[in-house]
């Protein structure tokens, strides 16, 4: 897919920069399919960046990944990145894809600085002293209190439950997985595929990207199925591990409780 033939609304659809582990991190091979370039040209780009070996040391971690396969076992090497370090290499790309994503970035900082101008300035010492500011501003707090504590015990089963899940050993298929979080098979499909978890491969099936792998919240199983005829045809499939559904738990809108 070239650059012309990718929608500005993908970004949205499938972001490159995703939380991982708590940190926004990109995966150099989602940059390539983003910006319709080759893998190969992606990282020969980022061995060419001209910056300082302490920002290069910081946001571009140089990663393998060892891939099993019927024929033999295959290395693929690729770069994680931070949010900045993404940032940076895409601002050297070109095309109409890069173009929309300079514009997003500096859109996005303008808004910021606007709101941050907008806000009034806040004197603590005065507003400490200020009965007129402080009682209510104690109110709201105290409110806030006793509303987080109500949260907490009712949420307390829902995190017992996580905290089994996640110190279980094994993991799930995707419909397995949707049974315990209590949501429809149909609806997790969906939600795993637009939130960038899987992906329909040609052919039919489901893989992982990588980032998820990487991570340890999916994992790929290699079955052999025997036809009738005789013949043998390897299978793979997506399974999301104890930490998977536990993220999932966490990020998928529509569940209510874990059981």
């Amino acid at each position: 897919m070239t650059d012309t033939e990718m929608l500005p609304n993908e970004a949205e659809r499938n972001p490159i920069v995703r939380i991982t582990d708590g940190e926004a991190m990109a995966d150099s091979r989602d940059v390539a399919i983003y910006f319709g370039k080759e893998h190969k040209r992606v990282l020969q780009t980022i061995r060419e960046l001209h910056c300082s070996d302490d920002f290069r040391r910081h946001h571009f971690v140089l990663r393998e990944e060892i891939q099993q396969h019927s024929t033999g076992a295959s290395k693929t090497t690729f770069v994680m990145m931070t949010k900045d370090g993404f940032a940076f290499l895409a601002m050297g790309f070109t095309g109409t894809k890069a173009a929309w994503f300079k514009e997003r970035y500096i859109m996005a900082f303008n808004a910021m600085e606007a709101e941050l101008r907008e806000r009034p300035a806040f004197d603590p010492d005065k507003a400490l002293n200020d009965p007129a500011w402080l009682r209510p501003a104690l109110l709201a707090y105290t409110e806030k209190v006793i509303a987080l504590e109500g949260k907490v015990e009712e949420m307390r089963p829902q995190v017992q439950a996580l905290d089994r899940i996640a110190g279980s050993d094994g993991s799930f298929c995707i419909t397995d997985a949707a049974k315990t979080l209590q949501v429809r098979p149909k609806d997790l499909f969906s939600f795993l595929r637009s939130h960038g978890w899987i992906y329909s491969r040609a052919g039919g099936g489901e893989i992982a990207y990588q980032s998820k792998l990487a991570t340890g919240l999916l994992e790929h199983k290699t079955t052999t199925v025997h036809r009738t005829d005789g013949s043998e045809r390897t299978v793979t499939q997506v399974r999301v591990t104890a930490k998977g559904l536990t993220r999932l738990a966490q990020e998928f809108p529509s569940i209510g409780r874990v059981a």
